[in-house]
């Protein structure tokens, strides 16, 4: 995983396979970052991704969680057809924006 902080933005760029594993070693080291970097806007890349299962739904909204109190936002990039089913199915488009072109973080704020 490859994680980027430009001022109080965060990219999570996801790998391949979000499950179990993946989920708790982001889950660790993006809270770490949130709360080292003061972040209130998490971006989770998916160019690479191609399946995720409940626990990266999971990490998601815990990620969603912890920045709303701090009134920031959650958005998804890159996201392709697939993963786009799964995050629709699963409800978590309803607390973050999915964007459709690239914008750099600059543009997110």
């Amino acid at each position: 995983m490859k994680y980027e902080v430009q001022e109080n933005c965060l990219t999570i760029y996801l790998p391949g396979d979000v499950d179990h594993h993946q989920a708790e070693e982001i889950r660790q080291e993006a809270d770490r970052l949130i709360e080292r970097n003061h972040i209130r806007y998490v971006i989770f890349d998916f160019a690479g991704t191609n399946f995720m299962d409940s626990s990266g739904i999971g990490v998601i909204m815990g990620r969603y969680r912890k920045v709303y109190m701090l009134g920031g936002e959650v958005w998804a990039v890159h996201v392709n057809e697939r993963m786009k089913k799964i995050l629709i199915m699963s409800g978590v488009t309803k607390i973050m924006q999915i964007y459709e072109e690239e914008k750099t973080n600059a543009e997110y704020m």
